[in-house]
């Protein structure tokens, strides 16, 4: 960026109300995000809102990414388990992480040995729910904080209820391109596929979503920009299949945004070769901040799909 462009970035970043990104965060936490499904639908249009140039865009399901194929879309109504009282546990309703992501539907009778395997908990920390998903293989399951499945009564039965459904759907995802005096372009990837998650995913949306508006806002922009939403891991692949020839002519810097909403030290995971431009960038902006380094070997997101080999964007 000029000079000039910097004044004009701030600028713009001034024009952000106070807590405006944590409004909308706050919005868009309800919606029952996965690989597919309604609540992604709903957290694109959302962002419309800010960006209105964002495209929603799709691939539809049983398209063959790669060796990958595109999941059928996954709708889910409902979700309980009930004792031989009446009393509901693990309400999907009430809590989405209650229920294993793309469960399968059940509407059985079941004593507590065949239902202990399928709930899933964490025991070092007992008040909270942990996130679990069986995308790519037909199972269920529900999740719940370690206390309350204490609460659980051995000896009784219980109604397992899920009530979803799969079809030959589509898998949803944003885009937005700003495009500058150069098709030189600096590529933004988040993911939009967990629900009720504010570090890891929240974050990430509402960080990628505010910087595309305040470069939208600048205009004579020396590089072109691009911005997408996707779900995480078959989305990226995906995206890389439908586009790796402009990838690969144009993207000169990108960055995965997630787990930036904390109040940890920043964190950076380099690539594999680990002196790109992007990482040269960031390792400037953060040398005055105390900050950690990972591995790429060690943990990731969808930064291991865009520097896979023969990919190695």
């Amino acid at each position: 960026m000029t000079k000039d462009t910097y004044k004009n970035f701030y600028k713009q970043l001034s024009k952000i109300k106070k807590n405006e990104m944590l409004s909308q965060a706050k919005k868009i936490w309800k919606f029952n995000r996965s690989l597919t499904g309604k609540g992604n639908i709903q957290t694109i249009n959302f962002l419309k809102k800010i960006n209105p140039k964002l495209k929603n865009k799709f691939i539809k399901s049983g398209s063959k990414v790669y060796d990958w194929i595109v999941p059928q879309e996954w709708h889910i109504n409902d979700a309980y388990i009930e004792d031989e009282n009446g009393k509901k546990y693990f309400e999907f309703t009430k809590n989405n992480l209650h229920l294993v992501g793309y469960s399968h539907y059940v509407n059985e009778i079941m004593d507590f040995k065949e239902i202990e395997n399928k709930i899933h908990y964490l025991k070092k920390q007992p008040d909270f729910i942990p996130y679990v998903t069986t995308y790519y293989k037909k199972d269920w399951g529900f999740c719940c904080s370690y206390n309350e499945f204490k609460k659980l009564d051995k000896k009784k039965k219980y109604k397992v209820v899920i009530n979803s459904s799969f079809s030959k759907g589509k898998m949803n995802y944003g885009e937005l391109f700003i495009r500058g005096k150069t098709k030189k372009e600096v590529f933004f990837s988040t993911n939009i596929c967990h629900p009720s998650m504010a570090n890891n995913e929240i974050s990430g949306i509402i960080l990628a979503s505010t910087l595309a508006k305040i470069l939208s806002n600048i205009g004579n922009l020396k590089y072109s920009y691009r911005f997408i939403f996707i779900p995480e891991t078959i989305g990226s692949i995906s995206y890389i299949k439908k586009n790796f020839n402009n990838l690969k002519k144009n993207v000169f810097a990108g960055y995965v945004l997630s787990c930036v909403g904390d109040d940890r030290d920043y964190s950076i995971i380099h690539s594999r070769v680990g002196k790109t431009l992007s990482e040269k960038m960031l390792k400037e902006a953060l040398k005055n901040k105390k900050h950690t380094v990972y591995s790429y070997l060690n943990r990731g997101s969808d930064e291991r799909q865009y520097c896979s080999p023969k990919i190695n964007l």
